[in-house]
């Protein structure tokens, strides 16, 4: 008895000393973002027309006449044939590794590919030739996270992989780590203006970085305004940069004058000498993320929070910019969690995230009123000309007629689904 006893109590120090292990030791799963390298003689021989890829992550778009250049975020741009714009037709793509921007000037396109500035003969879209190649032009872009990578490679894709671990539940996950990659807890990866063409007037978005008026292109990053001269289209020279501080975000060229997103604020430049813009004003705003877009009278900006944009504040303002030296705030309208935005008339488009895109009566400054919202898409910028509006959302490439305000008709979807 005495032995069945004492075995009892050795099966139950046993039995609590692996409930005990187990119960300390947990899983957790973790996402790698892998890079795909190649070397660089192999990336800047393959920017060119090639066949057309499914639009999957769009970005900053560019339309010029029939065409639509659409960034794909980090991989390229579409070259979309919208002569139809109920049926636009996914012609080519243009690899170009590490491009967000893009502007066109006539036959001629000049995009960044990651800290590249290359230029490109757009003449026939669907053969497009490399003009050149400006290697560090935009020597402060960086990686997510800090991700540091092989400087003689470039990265050209990334192979997503998930990974689950056991770990220490009172502490340690007890991964080391990969190397030369993202790592990503939880599977949640971190991460309109105008010029002249021969195809007719081209429009960029809002939320652009890159612009040109006449014979110069400017383009921001986050502290800085650059100005390059493109009186020779095929061959841009960097003429110099102007500090700005931090956190600029876009740009929007109107008439002689350039006026400047921030996290904090609103800068207008003027072009009287377009080599050396100079600073006219500014209107400080609490931290957020803000393009701005504007007209003879007003300036309007968008605000909002979320992601790497701090802060609360999800609101439109708009600015009287009669005196250039000091934009007077006009009003506050509140907004669900702004983007781009675009102005045709009086009538004014706001990308509002998540609650799809908002069409304005912007007859009266003081008083813009809500006609018509578009729900069940999440958008990140809009054009707007000539009762078509592009709308880039998180799916794809939306165009809608709005000739009549209230039937604002879907014409297409370029996406997923395509």
């Amino acid at each position: 008895m005495k032995s069945k006893f004492t075995n009892w109590l050795l099966f139950l120090f046993a039995a609590s000393f692996l409930a005990s292990c187990v119960k300390d030791k947990c899983t957790r799963t973790y996402t790698f973002y892998v890079p795909v390298y190649k070397t660089t003689d192999e990336v800047r021989a393959n920017i060119k027309s090639n066949a057309p890829r499914k639009v999957e992550r769009p970005g900053k778009l560019f339309v010029l006449g029939n065409y639509i250049f659409l960034n794909e975020m980090d991989r390229g741009v579409h070259v979309i044939d919208n002569a139809n714009p109920s049926a636009p037709k996914n012609v080519a793509f243009i690899d170009m590794p590490g491009n967000i921007d893009l502007a066109v000037k006539g036959n001629t396109l000049y995009a960044d590919a990651y800290t590249d500035l290359v230029t490109l003969d757009i003449t026939n879209p669907l053969q497009v030739a490399v003009k050149s190649i400006k290697g560090n032009a935009f020597p402060f872009r960086r990686y997510t996270n800090g991700f540091v990578s092989d400087n003689n490679k470039v990265i050209v894709d990334w192979v997503k992989k998930d990974t689950t671990v056991v770990i220490d539940c009172n502490g340690g996950d007890g991964f080391l780590g990969c190397r030369g990659c993202f790592v990503v807890t939880d599977a949640a990866f971190a991460s309109t203006s105008k010029t002249s063409g021969p195809f007719g007037a081209g429009i960029a978005g809002s939320m652009a970085r890159f612009s040109i008026v006449s014979n110069y292109l400017y383009t921001v990053s986050d502290r800085e305004l650059k100005v390059f001269s493109i009186s020779n289209a095929a061959d841009p020279q960097f003429i110099r940069h102007i500090d700005m501080g931090w956190g600029i975000e876009t740009i929007y060229p109107f008439k002689d004058k350039l006026f400047i997103g921030s996290n904090t604020g609103m800068f207008i430049y003027g072009l009287q000498n377009p080599s050396f813009p100079n600073q006219l004003g500014t209107f400080s705003h609490v931290r957020t993320c803000d393009p701005v877009i504007a007209d003879d009278k007003y300036a309007y900006v968008t605000l909002r929070s979320g992601n790497i944009c701090t802060g609360f504040t999800n609101q439109m303002e708009v600015l009287d910019i009669a005196n250039l030296s000091s934009p007077v705030l006009v009003k506050t309208y509140p907004l669900f969690n702004p983007h781009g935005l675009s102005k045709d008339g009086n009538t004014l488009f706001i990308c509002d995230g998540k609650e799809g895109l908002k069409i304005f009566n912007a007859s009266l400054a003081h008083d813009i009123r809500l006609v018509k919202q578009i729900k069940d898409i999440e958008t990140y910028d809009v054009i707007a000309y000539n009762n078509l509006a592009l709308v880039v959302a998180k799916d794809g490439l939306y165009q809608f007629d709005y000739a009549d305000l209230n039937n604002v008709r879907l014409l297409s979807k370029i996406g997923y689904q395509q």
